[in-house]
């Protein structure tokens, strides 16, 4: 899990960057605070699922019944 939230954490630091590149950039006046807040929810989202995907090994654990 240790792996887990360090992806996510830099997950948020690079979209974090993103949005700061964006409203320097002037287009986040453009889109609208509403649209904004739609995509920064998806794309957290998104990196919820890849963090978690890549998150560990899978593996399958056999029981021996006796």
């Amino acid at each position: 899990m240790k792996w887990t939230s360090m992806y996510l954490i830099g997950f948020i630091v690079l979209i974090g960057g993103v949005l700061a590149a964006l409203w320097k950039m002037g287009v986040l006046e453009s889109i609208g605070t509403t649209w904004t807040v739609i995509g920064l929810v998806m794309v957290i989202g998104v990196g919820i699922m890849l963090s978690v995907s890549h998150g560990g090994i899978k593996e399958n654990i056999e029981i021996d019944r006796k």
